[in-house]
């Protein structure tokens, strides 16, 4: 990285993309916060020669994912309790919607939020997670069904 102001450019380009992924799969904004910024620190510790702005964002996307997916089985994780009953959305239908997504399990509501929130193809989930693209869709199908489950149960 030679450009003193790239990686500003990249943080202001991927900040958000990043947190939304990473509060998904974790649920918590300051643990979302804490992992997004580590991902922007292995971005400057490895300085990656990507393509272009869609390799970047996979990238980033996947290195997030993954500190994510350490956060959560960290032995401090498992044994602490969230402090929030209900999470802050817009509308009372946008807040029950959000409360069934972050009920499912991890792995299934990291794949939602790709595919839903960020616009990816399930190829492209598969080659961000590192996992078979038929698992990417059976958790998809799993995790509709359950939303479905959800939304329509009450």
């Amino acid at each position: 990285m030679t450009d003193p102001n790239r990686l500003e450019v990249v943080v202001r380009t991927h900040e958000n993309t990043l947190y939304r992924a990473a509060l998904s799969l974790l649920g918590d904004p300051q643990e979302a916060e804490d992992a997004v910024q580590d991902a922007f620190l292995k971005y400057l510790e490895k300085a990656p020669v990507l393509d272009g702005a869609g390799y970047e964002r996979a990238w980033l996307l996947r290195v997030t994912l993954n500190l994510c997916k350490s956060r959560l089985r960290s032995p401090w994780h498992r044994r602490r309790a969230p402090l929030l009953d209900t999470y802050p959305a817009a509308a009372p239908e946008e807040q029950t919607a959000l409360e069934a997504v972050l009920s499912l399990p991890p792995k299934e509501r990291a794949a939602v939020h790709l595919y839903y929130y960020e616009g990816y193809q399930t190829t492209e989930i598969a080659a961000i997670t590192g996992e078979a693209e038929g698992t990417i869709r059976s958790r998809l199908s799993r995790a509709r069904a359950k939303l479905r489950g959800l939304l329509e149960g009450e």
